[in-house]
């Protein structure tokens, strides 16, 4: 049997605590990234189907509006603010962990779920009007 002793496994839970926090902010910035990449492709692939009908000198169904370009440049954006405030989050996590004052928050997972479905909705209605 080892011998432990108390504080070690106060130190361990505190160890696992900022790696767990660590964690969070990793799969946070992951998520970032995916939206920056998603707004950039819906981007891209507006500017890639207009120069292929000028190529082609077809027209192709491309929106005259110009929304998906709106939207992939919103979709970047949010992604980058969406970084920004799972930094701010990680750095407020690690102050409360290290005065044992842990307050858990739901606003980040709540801000993105409501932006999320927002874009779904959006782009539904897009899709919807253009068949």
């Amino acid at each position: 049997m080892v011998n432990n002793p108390a504080g070690a496994d106060n130190q361990e839970g505190k160890l696992r605590d900022h790696l767990a926090n660590e964690r969070t902010f990793l799969a946070w910035m992951r998520t970032s990234i995916g939206i920056m990449a998603f707004g950039f492709v819906v981007v891209k692939f507006t500017l890639f189907v207009k120069q292929i009908s000028i190529v082609l000198q077809k027209p192709l169904p491309v929106s005259e509006h110009g929304y998906s370009s709106i939207m992939g440049i919103f979709l970047v954006g949010f992604g980058a603010i969406i970084g920004l405030m799972a930094f701010f989050r990680y750095r407020s996590v690690e102050k409360q962990l290290v005065n044992i004052n842990y307050h858990p928050s739901a606003f980040l997972s709540t801000l993105l779920t409501v932006i999320i479905l927002f874009i779904g909705v959006f782009l539904v209605i897009y899709l919807l009007h253009s068949i």
